[in-house]
């Protein structure tokens, strides 16, 4: 009997051996809280385990800064939705560049409208005079941010950058003034050059078309009424509250605010190609020439960013992860709206996060897209 158990526990401790001599099996991933689970709806289309998981990740793993709200959608619903503490539904948060799409929405109802045309001359008073190059730049041209203006977005030390400069210092009471004021650097359409003050430009442009009068609550009132009848209201898309500057002006390229829904009604609108409900809230042609890359610039549309490649390491997106059909608004210090038609997906994440955790929470962003396959609408 003796012989027989040391025979049995021999074998024992030598199975043991054995498997610790081998490769280790999986790690077993935490268990979800109650917090993530609950995060992801019945509906999602992905597996909800899975996207609870990314969803997850993106509001606790270390180096991608903050996330305050995310939302999923597909094909029109809600699959996740979450935000951090003291964040909620009701909470507006800052659009910074992505308010730079939802001014090209609205040129794009002024052009179906017939009060502007795309590859006209822009219609800029003081780039009228005689001579002046910048008379050759088009509405095209600076929705494509190809004026040929000069214009430094960011540099060191900060306040000398033109952004900072238009926003905060000494352009911030007339922003159009110190946006149209810049002389060229390059001929208009030859050059790619990312540029907030464009945007002001465009706003500026179509409170000239919009209003009857220069004097500043005018203009504030003739594109703010605008845009909510248009695109808001109908969109119902209520929280949003656009910025102007002293002189009635559109703050167009950095300053408006909603909720995460409303940002996400914004981005489903470009999804459905500018239908809402069976209402065609934006020209449908509109939409296409928005996602349709500039020839100076394969990764940028109209004021709107594509998940085209471009040969470069750095890319402001994932084409190497999302169908390149995908684009996005984006907004300074990661605000997001991204949309992939082809997977039926509108995703909103909005918070705080530097360069590089910039960098790396795309990649987890890319985490949750990747759970949703190409349908190739």
């Amino acid at each position: 009997m003796f012989h027989r158990s040391h025979s049995l526990i021999a074998l024992a401790l030598a199975t043991t051996s054995l498997v610790s001599c081998g490769s280790p099996g999986p790690a077993e991933e935490p268990p979800l809280s109650e917090e993530a689970l609950a995060s992801v709806t019945s509906d999602a289309g992905a597996p909800s385990k899975a996207l609870a998981r990314e969803v997850d990740d993106l509001f606790r793993m270390e180096g991608l800064g903050e996330t305050r709200a995310l939302i999923v959608m597909k094909d029109g619903k809600i699959a996740a939705e979450r935000y951090a503490e003291g964040y909620d539904k009701d909470t507006r948060l800052i659009s910074w560049s992505m308010a730079k799409t939802v001014t090209a929405i609205m040129i794009g109802q002024l052009v179906g409208d017939g009060l502007l045309r795309l590859d006209q001359p822009a219609p800029v008073p003081r780039w009228q005079r005689s001579g002046d190059p910048r008379a050759d730049i088009t509405l095209r041209h600076l929705l494509q941010m190809r004026s040929g203006l000069e214009h430094t977005e960011m540099v060191d030390p900060l306040p000398d950058a033109d952004m900072t400069r238009m926003l905060f210092l000494d352009g911030r009471d007339d922003m159009a003034d110190y946006a149209t004021a810049k002389p060229p650097e390059a001929e208009a359409g030859e050059k790619f050059v990312y540029s907030s003050a464009t945007t002001v430009i465009l706003a500026d442009i179509a409170a000239r078309v919009l209003a009857d009068s220069d004097q500043p609550e005018a203009r504030r009132r003739a594109v703010s009424d605008y845009l909510h009848a248009r695109l808001f209201d109908p969109l119902g898309a209520t929280s949003m509250v656009p910025e102007f500057d002293r002189a009635g002006t559109l703050i167009g390229g950095s300053l408006m605010h909603a909720t995460a829904r409303d940002w996400a009604k914004l981005g489903e609108l470009l999804r459905n190609k500018g239908s809402y409900r069976g209402e065609q809230l934006v020209p449908r042609s509109w939409v296409a020439e928005m996602v349709k890359p500039s020839p100076k610039s394969p990764q940028y549309g109209l004021q709107t960013w594509l998940n085209r490649p471009t040969g470069e390491a750095e890319h402001p997106l994932f084409p190497d992860r999302a169908p390149h059909s995908a684009f996005s608004m984006i907004g300074h210090m990661g605000q997001y709206v991204f949309v992939s038609p082809e997977q039926g997906l509108t995703i909103v994440r909005l918070g705080h996060s530097n360069r590089e955790e910039r960098i790396a929470m795309l990649q987890q962003l890319a985490d949750v897209v990747e759970l949703y396959p190409s349908e190739g609408r």
